[in-house]
């Protein structure tokens, strides 16, 4: 007998016709104000829909996507306190437009390569699903077909493409907008400077989170809707809900997508500059940083907004996307294999969106701490590290209070009523790799410690020594970093078996989701870390309008102090990075299974044999991509920043008066070379880091042809993404801390050690930090969004590598 199709009353989510009546009971005109405020806030909203009879899953959903709402209110609020501080004097707006105007005309030339290659991607992704069909899906019952789920595919991979598109543009627009009052502060309030500068840095962090859960949750949302009015039977619905997170990922390869041409176009812009600037003004001509007289400097700065803000942003929004997708599939895929009840289903899946949402309240309670005495310091200037990390502390603590307390609450299933607790210590592991990870970083990138020393020292005996210090300090800075991801990984693995959660066979399945609790573990404070990240940029914009606008030496002592601090929280943001992105591979990789598995109509991925040479071949092919990649990225910088020292050096050569401060150079001309560069660079090496997983899919599946063996594209692309990100990992830490030990050297040998600016010394820790430029803000930074893109792009074009 065929279930009855729900009445209208239930479609609209009422289960019983008596609660109708509460409708009716609603007069919006008899609420006073409080009333409203109530009701759209998200425990109002909660009461509501339970009252009207919703699913707990759009209730618990729905507060997460109220609390993103005001999120993103609350940002603009803070934007706003930002906007209206005094921009300066008229030759700081002048140098500040400049830069805007210079960003602005990027940004919108590299999108619109962006946009149009979107586009094509989306097309093929849904040409794949409609060809393909859904395997799984119509065996069981799923109302979701080839066709639908080409169009769920595409449309999402267009909507993460978008936010993180947006979350880039933020990013930078604050940061455009924040630089000259930063340098505005700084001339009468050291403590007003320090804060304009982490506040325009949480608001673009702040953006991120706010985007990705506001996406994840409306997606959700539309699938859950579509089921739920297509499909008759709730309990089926409810059977087969761990399925939706897998419906979501081409949200997060569409925001990998974009972070990596956006990181790639703004890596390549900001180094080329910087490199050219650098060794034109520096080492040829002994003119200071940020010099006016210097034709690259405007290039230079602008590179600071379109790659470490816009960029950056992109990068660090589709990083915690990946992550709560993956931590999504696996909890969905455990509940189901435990057979928990339904409300257990949502709270495990759901669990991620949750930590974010503590993360968001943590960290903006922390920025609050960022503080100092105001007025400007006459004798001695607070370290802005210090200053940040009162904030970091406060946000810490009410992060570890806070994951326990949701874990109590959504991972606390009634036939394992200690799971919660080991839960929680897989999160606290997380907390502590993050803490470890960003104090391993600052030892290896700060030039208070024995590496960046030992760079600066070599500095004195020539180029060539300067070069092999940092290559070295670069090298072993992968050793311990390593060593707490093993640890952290295996921990987390060990305590999430013990919370005793068992498969039908009775075997115990805690242990990967336990890893994808220590991931969220780093996350519960990611908003206050990736403050500290943006915080540099706008700082080094800051001092560079201070420079040219021509302010008194105190001043450029205060932006000079930040900018070192910003070089340290730019590199423990990316050392933050590389572990995060280490932990959401490894939770990706198994995700990818999962994907295979559930699209499989008859055989399983159960395990992988890598001594079977196309296994192996497919991972040795993965390992070598992350070296071509850094190679064609690092490159990149280098033809743009020829082109940028040979037009510096014409104008030089041509106008006299240039260096001579009686003529203006025509900074114009670098932008534009600069512009040019980073759209024509940064096409080669995206394309071969989307491009290669699918390729090799499509040869193996015509080696297939004639082998004959189960699912051997998929295991080879298991391979592909195993050695790969083993190989990423490693790259990418290497070229951060080599980058950043490579920069502050040469900031500790401009504090006036070892002979201070203009010395031999000093020249020689220019070629070093020349070096590391690209190294630490082109290829390390690209390597984050490869490593995850490859994992995204493969889960979402799981149909090429099943037969």
């Amino acid at each position: 007998m065929l279930p009855q199709k729900k009445p209208q009353y239930e479609l609209l989510g009422v289960q019983n016709p008596e609660k109708e009546q509460f409708i009716n009971f609603i007069q919006f005109d008899h609420l006073d104000i409080k009333g409203i405020i109530f009701l759209i806030s998200p425990l109002g909203t909660c009461i509501l829909l339970q009252i009207l009879g919703f699913s707990y899953l759009i209730q618990f959903i729905s507060t997460v996507l109220h609390i993103s709402i005001i999120t993103i209110i609350f940002a603009t609020c803070i934007l706003d306190q930002i906007l209206r501080h005094d921009e300066g004097t008229k030759e700081m707006k002048r140098i500040a437009q400049s830069i805007e105007e210079g960003s602005e005309g990027f940004f919108k030339a590299q999108y619109g390569t962006i946009i149009n290659l979107s586009l094509i991607f989306a097309l093929l992704i849904f040409l794949v699903y409609w060809q393909k069909g859904t395997g799984d899906l119509e065996k069981d019952e799923i109302p979701v077909g080839g066709l639908m789920i080409g169009l769920l595919e595409g449309g999402s991979f267009l909507f993460g493409a978008f936010c993180s598109g947006f979350a880039g543009f933020a990013g930078m627009w604050v940061s455009i907008k924040a630089n000259s009052r930063v340098a505005s502060a700084a001339r009468t309030c050291y403590n007003t400077a320090i804060q304009l500068s982490f506040r325009g840095g949480y608001f673009a962090a702040v953006i991120n989170v706010a985007l990705a859960i506001f996406g994840i949750s409306v997606l959700f949302i539309v699938i859950y809707v579509y089921c739920y009015i297509t499909i008759t039977d709730q309990q089926k619905l409810d059977e087969q809900i761990n399925k939706i997170p897998l419906l979501l990922i081409g949200y997060g390869f569409g925001a990998s997508f974009v972070a990596m041409f956006a990181q790639l176009g703004g890596g390549i812009y900001t180094k080329a500059a910087d490199v050219g600037a650098d060794l034109i003004g520096k080492i040829e001509n002994d003119i200071p940083e940020d010099d006016p007289r210097n034709p690259a400097v405007i290039a230079d700065l602008v590179g600071d907004n379109v790659g470490d803000c816009a960029g950056q942003s992109a990068d660090l929004f589709e990083s915690i996307t990946a992550e709560i997708l993956s931590a999504m599939i696996l909890g969905g895929t455990l509940t189901h294999e435990a057979n928990l009840h339904i409300n257990y289903k949502v709270t495990f899946m759901l669990f991620p969106l949750v930590v974010h949402c503590l993360d968001i309240i943590s960290s903006t309670i922390g920025m609050y701490f960022v503080r100092t005495q105001p007025g400007i310091p006459t004798k001695y200037i607070e370290d802005p590290l210090c200053i940040m990390k009162k904030g970091y502390k406060i946000a810490m603590i009410i992060g570890f209070f806070g994951f326990f307390f949701i874990c109590h609450h959504c991972l606390n299933p009634l036939q394992h009523k200690d799971a919660w607790l080991y839960f929680g210590m897989c999160g606290l592991i997380g907390i502590i790799i993050s803490y470890l990870f960003i104090e391993v970083t600052q030892y290896y990138t700060d030039y208070h410690y024995e590496p960046v020393k030992s760079i600066a020292q070599a500095s004195k005996t020539g180029h060539a020594t300067n070069i092999i210090a940092g290559l070295s300090v670069g090298m072993e800075s992968t050793g311990i970093p390593i060593l707490i991801i093993s640890v952290g990984v295996l921990g987390a693995y060990y305590l999430g078996e013990q919370s005793g959660i068992r498969n039908r066979q009775g075997e115990l399945i805690g242990g990967l989701f336990g890893t994808a609790i220590a991931t969220m573990g780093m996350f519960c404070t990611g908003v206050y870390i990736l403050s500290m990240a943006a915080f540099g940029p706008i700082v080094d914009n800051a001092g560079g309008i201070v420079e040219m606008s021509g302010c008194d030496e105190s001043v450029r002592q205060i932006t000079d102090r930040l900018d070192a601090v910003g070089n340290v929280t730019k590199a423990n943001a990316k050392g933050y990075s590389v572990g995060s992105a280490s932990l959401a591979s490894f939770l990706l990789f198994r995700a990818f299974i999962d994907e295979v598995n559930f699209l499989s109509p008859t055989k399983k991925i159960l395990e992988i044999d890598i001594t079977q040479p196309e296994i192996f071949i497919s991972g040795l092919i993965g390992a070598c991509t992350v070296f071509v990649f850094s190679s064609w990225a690092m490159r990149a910088v280098g033809n743009a920043a020829q082109d940028v020292i040979k037009e510096v050096r014409r104008q030089f050569r041509e106008n006299e008066g240039i260096l001579q401060g009686t003529a203006q150079p025509n900074y114009k001309q670098c932008v534009e070379i600069v512009t040019k560069a980073g759209l024509r660079e940064m096409i080669k090496p995206g394309l071969l880091s989307v491009l290669t997983p699918l390729i090799l899919g499509i040869i193996l599946r015509a080696i297939n042809v004639v082998r004959m063996q189960e699912l051997l594209p998929a295991k080879a692309i298991c391979a592909f993404l195993m050695f790969s990100t083993c190989t990423g990992i490693l790259q990418a830490l290497f070229l951060n801390n080599a980058g950043g030990a490579w920069d502050n050297s040469k900031k500790y040998i401009e504090t006036g050690e070892l002979g201070g600016k203009g010395s031999d010394a000093h020249k020689a820790a220019v070629t070093g930090d020349t070096v590391g430029d690209p190294c630490k803000d082109t290829a390390g930074p690209s390597i984050h969004i490869l490593i995850k893109l490859y994992s995204t792009i493969t889960i979402v074009m799981v149909p090429l590598f099943v037969d």
